[in-house]
C-alpha cells in the first residue's frame, strides 16, 4: 500500500511537472538589436563614419552601435576634438583584425590597473609622446617602448614571520632557515 503511494505520488509530480517543462523560459537574453548598414546610414553620418566605410557592412552589431554613438556625439565635439576622432578612427581602420584585437587587450588591462598604477602609466605615456618622433620610433624598433609604458611590477608582499613550532623556544625557530628541517 505504501508503495503505491509513493509510486502514484512520483506519478502525479511527473504530471504536474510537464506542463512546466514545455514553457519556453521566462527569461530572455536581450543582445544588441540590429543595426543600420552603411547605405541605411543617414548623410551626416556616413561624413562623420567615412573612414570606417569599407568595413562597417563586416562589423557587428555591438560595434557598429558605438560607433554610432560617436557620431551622434560628434557635431557637438571641439573642432581639434574632432580632428582627433577622425585620425583615430582612420588609424583603427588601417588596423588588422590581430592588431585591434591587441589593442583591446591592452585597454581591458590598462582599466584593471590600480589608480596609482594608471596614473605612472599616463606620465610615462606623456613622456614618450614628447619625445621626438625620431626618438620614438627608435625607441620602437628596439623594443624599448612597451617597456617603457608598461605598468611598473607589483612589488609582493614580504613572507609573513614564522611561527615557532609547538615545543621549541622562539630563538630555535627564528634561528631556522626556511626550507631547513626542524631541529629537535
Amino acid at each position: 500500500m505504501v508503495k503505491r503511494r509513493h509510486v502514484g505520488g512520483i506519478v502525479l509530480s511527473l504530471a504536474l511537472a510537464s506542463p512546466l517543462a514545455a514553457q519556453p523560459p521566462t527569461t530572455a537574453f536581450i543582445g544588441t538589436p540590429p543595426q543600420p548598414g552603411w547605405n541605411l546610414l543617414s548623410a551626416q553620418q556616413k561624413a562623420i563614419l567615412t573612414p570606417l566605410a569599407a568595413e562597417w557592412d563586416k562589423m557587428d552589431n555591438v560595434r557598429r552601435k558605438k560607433w554610432l554613438g560617436i557620431a551622434e556625439r560628434y557635431p557637438g565635439m571641439k573642432p581639434e576634438e574632432q580632428r582627433r576622432m577622425q585620425e583615430r578612427m582612420r588609424e583603427w581602420a588601417s588596423l588588422s583584425p590581430e592588431q585591434r584585437a591587441k589593442v583591446r587587450d591592452s585597454y581591458r588591462e590598462f582599466n584593471q590597473l590600480p589608480s596609482e598604477q594608471k596614473q605612472t602609466v599616463k606620465q610615462k605615456w606623456e613622456a614618450y609622446s614628447s619625445l621626438p618622433p625620431e626618438e620614438q620610433q627608435r625607441l620602437r624598433q628596439e623594443g624599448k617602448s612597451s617597456r617603457l609604458l608598461a605598468p611598473p611590477p607589483v612589488a609582493e608582499p614580504a613572507p609573513a614571520p614564522q611561527e615557532p613550532v609547538a615545543g621549541e623556544s622562539e630563538s630555535t625557530a627564528t634561528a631556522q632557515q626556511p626550507g631547513e628541517p626542524v631541529k629537535n
